[in-house]
């Protein structure tokens, strides 16, 4: 397949015909071209990529995208089985200065045997719940909330 590809994102472009001469800065990106159905994907998110026919062949690995690690989850500060979350309160001064703050939950990592799958499962649980599955049992527990003990 013949084809010149360009690809923009704000005001930088890229391509394998951009001249040096042009003051805009290079910027990578890793395009797979399809000659069958005639369209260019590209990696990176919200980059337009045009492709224009010419005479040249183009290798499939000219252009490349530099290696970024993934963001990694923030647990957050809910209990899967109760479903508790913090709670927005007034912080009341001696001078009854009402100024916002947060009530958290009282989580607490804890490892429960669960008897179904002979083994030990590693929770983030609220007080209220880790209450609840000793009164209850966990696999009743978690089959109200409607959560997959064997993926834990």
């Amino acid at each position: 397949m013949a084809a010149t590809i360009t690809a923009t994102m704000g005001g930088f472009a890229v391509g394998s015909h951009t001249s040096m001469a042009s003051n805009r800065p290079l910027l990578k990106a890793s395009v797979k071209v399809n000659s069958e159905l005639g369209f260019v994907t590209s990696q990176l998110g919200g980059i337009k990529i045009s492709c224009v026919s010419s005479g040249f062949k183009l290798p499939p690995t000219t252009l490349s995208a530099p290696f970024r690690p993934s963001l990694q989850p923030v647990a957050r500060r809910i209990c899967p089985f109760t479903g508790k979350k913090s709670n927005k309160a007034n912080k009341v001064s001696h001078s009854n200065h009402k100024t916002k703050r947060l009530q958290f939950v009282n989580l607490q990592y804890k490892k429960i045997w669960w008897e179904a799958g002979k083994r030990y499962v590693k929770l983030r649980l609220s007080t209220k719940a880790i209450k609840t599955i000793e009164k209850n049992g966990l696999d009743a527990v978690a089959k109200k909330a409607g959560i997959d003990l064997s993926k834990e």
